[in-house]
């Protein structure tokens, strides 16, 4: 018998309802409690790596995810210079196996489709308009209070609601994400025909000029620059400007930028909790337990590894113990603090200045770690 028979998500993001499907196909009784009032049918895209993906092969979504997203292996290098200029063309591991595209692009509300669908036929219940007020744990069971005044009551709690979490806050957690130094334009447009993989451009007017194909039609496309002070609403005039110094796709993917493109901007910021993701029998896993700028591509793979070992530990367990909790970290911490200190990392040498670091060392021992299942 598993460890707990009757368990609530907060969160219906890919960490809550990876873990809730899991848990589900075992058996036991799952409600994700999320705070939006309906399913989110917006946003931007997503980048995938390997490891991401085998997690989704082991949830049973994979063809559909390949299906709807657009795979590849190659990371292209180019020179910020008006013609775009193509330095190299690198193989990137493939850190979910060589039967798996090193990395894939899709748009993020997809991907979210796809788990919430899978959720709901493993037998998972999932409650919009749920923003979680009070949790009480009296060492049987955990008590969770909700902001249109219902209670329910469960073996374990899983805090699965990002990087602002109610959750983390309400069990005495008091990490919090901090600014990184660097802000990103995100924009979702069409696919110039010869954007088949992520290339990246360091230098120019900008940290990173960058894209990553979503689908057979779609892309979204990335500025870095200093964080500042940014309106949404000079978006596309921004980045338009800031992207004239960049050629080959970008020439396309600028034009677009006028045509309806949906542009937000946001700050890098990062975090860990170094030590315990749970108090008591209360836990946090993906973005409420650490975060990390995208410079990596990692943060929705360390969420789906986060809820996979968890789900695993829980089902093979008898009783929810300290020794359970134990091994919990020893899996996930130093993977996890591997990846944000990698990410903030590369932020840094970029803010420094820092022309001679050992980016392909950094990204060679990364892989090479992330290669092993977690």
């Amino acid at each position: 018998m598993a460890a707990v028979q009757r368990v609530g998500i907060v969160g219906a993001g890919a960490a809550g309802l990876a873990a809730a499907t899991l848990l589900a196909d075992a058996g036991i009784k799952v409600e994700v409690l999320e705070k939006a009032t309906e399913p989110q049918t917006l946003g931007s895209g997503i980048t995938l790596q390997g490891n991401a993906l085998r997690i989704l092969r082991e949830l049973g979504v994979w063809d559909e995810v390949e299906a709807r997203g657009y795979g590849f292996s190659t990371l292209g290098l180019r020179a910020p210079d008006p013609a775009g200029t193509v330095i190299a063309v690198l193989e990137d591991i493939r850190t979910g196996g060589d039967d798996l595209p090193a990395t894939l692009g899709m748009y993020r509300p997809d991907l979210t489709a796809i788990l919430r669908e899978r959720a709901l036929h493993a037998g998972a219940g999932i409650s919009y308009g749920k923003t979680v007020t009070d949790i009480a744990d009296d060492d049987g069971s955990v008590t969770v209070r909700t902001s249109d005044g219902d209670t329910a009551a469960y073996d374990l709690l899983i805090g699965a609601d990002g990087l602002n979490s109610a959750v983390r806050k309400a069990i005495g957690i008091d990490v919090e994400p901090k600014p990184t130094g660097m802000g990103i334009w995100r924009a979702f447009v069409d696919r110039p025909e010869d954007v088949v993989r992520t290339d990246l451009t360091y230098g120019g007017p900008c940290f990173i000029a960058g894209y990553c194909p979503t689908g057979p039609d779609t892309i979204y496309a990335y500025l870095v620059e200093k964080a500042q002070e940014r309106h949404h609403d000079d978006g596309p005039r921004v980045m338009a400007e800031l992207a004239a110094a960049y050629g080959g796709p970008w020439n396309e993917i600028r034009a677009n930028l006028d045509h309806g493109a949906r542009i937000n901007y946001t700050w890098f910021t990062s975090h860990l909790v170094d030590g315990p993701w749970n108090r008591g029998r209360t836990v946090i896993i993906g973005d409420a337990a650490h975060s990390c700028p995208p410079t990596v591509a990692q943060g929705a793979a360390m969420a789906l590894e986060d809820a996979a070992v968890l789900a695993e530990l829980l089902i093979s367990a008898d009783h929810l113990t300290e020794t359970l909790w134990k091994e919990f970290a020893d899996r996930r911490l130093d993977r996890a603090t591997a990846v944000v200190e990698a990410s903030v990392q590369l932020g840094q040498w970029m803010l420094d200045g820092v022309r001679d670091a050992n980016v392909p060392g950094l990204m060679n021992s990364l892989s090479t770690m992330l290669k092993e299942p977690a």
